[in-house]
C-alpha cells in the first residue's frame, strides 16, 4: 500500500502544470506570416479582456461559455 503512495506522488511530481497559450509576439515569426501573427495577438487580447470582465463580474462556470462568446460578440460589432 506505501509503494502505491509512493508512486502515485511521483506520477504527480512528474506531470507538467497546465499553462495557458502564450501571447503571440509578431516580431518573433517571419515576415511573411506577422500580419497573421498580429490579427491572432490582437483576439488574444480580446479573449483576455472578455475573461477578466467574466471574472470581474464573478460569473458561473456554466455561465461562462455564453459570457465570453456575448462579450466576444459585441466587442466584433463595436469594431
Amino acid at each position: 500500500m506505501r509503494s502505491l503512495f509512493f508512486i502515485a506522488a511521483i506520477a504527480l511530481l512528474a506531470t507538467a502544470p497546465a499553462r495557458s497559450q502564450p501571447l503571440v509576439d509578431p516580431n518573433k515569426v517571419a515576415p511573411e506570416f506577422r500580419e497573421a501573427a498580429e490579427k491572432r495577438r490582437a483576439e488574444q487580447l480580446r479573449q483576455r479582456e472578455c475573461a477578466l470582465k467574466a471574472d470581474l463580474e464573478k460569473v458561473l462556470p456554466r455561465d461562462r461559455t455564453a459570457f465570453l462568446n456575448q462579450c466576444l460578440d459585441t466587442m466584433a460589432a463595436k469594431q
